[in-house]
C-alpha cells in the first residue's frame, strides 16, 4: 500500500532532483562565441533574435536571403532542412538583405513571403546589410573567415564551437548532398 508519507518523500526527492538537474556546472554550459554575441530585431515584430541564445553549442547555418530573387524558392528547402535536423542541434537563421536590390523595403511584405508563402519557422532577422562597410558584424566576420556574400542565399555553416566551416553559394540547394553531408558530419 502506498502511504501519503511515501508520496511526500517521493515528491520531495523528485523536486530536489529536478531543481539540481537544472544547475549544470558552468563548464558544461555552451558558451557563446564573441562574433555571434548580438541581438538583432526579429523580422516584422518588436522582438529580438538573441544570436548567442539561439546558437551557443549548436551547429548553425546562417543565410542571407531576399524575397524577390531567383533563389527565393530555397526558403522551402531551408525550412525542410531545419525541420529535419533541428532536434539534433541545427539552428538556421535567415538574414534578409537588400544589398543585391531584391528585398522589399516593407518588412511586412518580407515577413509575408517568408512566413506565409514559404512557411518559415526558423528565426528571421530584420533586414540587414551583408556586404561592404555597413555589413552587420556577423557578416563582416563571415567574410573575414571565408568570402562575403556574392548574391542572395549564401549559406555559412558554423560548428558547435563557433568555427566557420564552409560557405555554400547560392547555387547549392538546401537539400544538396554536399550541404546535407557537411551538416550531418557536424551533428
Amino acid at each position: 500500500m502506498f502511504r501519503s508519507s511515501h508520496f511526500a518523500i517521493l515528491l520531495s526527492s523528485l523536486l530536489f532532483a529536478s531543481a539540481h538537474a537544472q544547475e549544470a556546472p558552468i563548464e558544461q554550459q555552451a558558451a557563446c562565441v564573441g562574433w555571434l554575441d548580438h541581438e538583432i530585431g526579429q523580422l516584422h515584430t518588436n522582438k529580438t533574435v538573441d544570436l548567442c541564445a539561439e546558437t551557443a553549442g549548436k551547429v548553425v547555418l546562417l543565410v542571407n536571403t531576399a524575397s524577390y530573387c531567383g533563389y527565393t524558392y530555397q526558403f522551402s528547402g531551408l525550412e525542410a532542412l531545419y525541420q529535419r535536423y533541428k532536434d539534433e542541434g541545427l539552428v538556421l537563421v535567415g538574414f534578409p538583405s537588400d544589398d543585391f536590390n531584391q528585398e522589399d523595403d516593407d518588412a511586412a511584405k518580407t515577413a509575408e513571403i517568408c512566413y506565409i508563402n514559404y512557411g518559415v519557422t526558423f528565426p528571421m532577422t530584420d533586414i540587414v546589410n551583408v556586404k561592404g562597410e555597413n555589413a552587420h558584424p556577423v557578416f563582416s566576420h563571415l567574410a573575414s573567415e571565408t568570402k562575403r556574400p556574392n548574391w542572395n542565399f549564401n549559406k555559412y555553416l558554423v560548428d558547435r564551437d563557433g568555427n566557420v566551416i564552409d560557405l555554400f553559394r547560392s547555387g547549392v540547394k538546401p537539400d544538396s548532398k554536399k550541404l546535407v553531408t557537411a551538416i550531418e558530419a557536424l551533428l
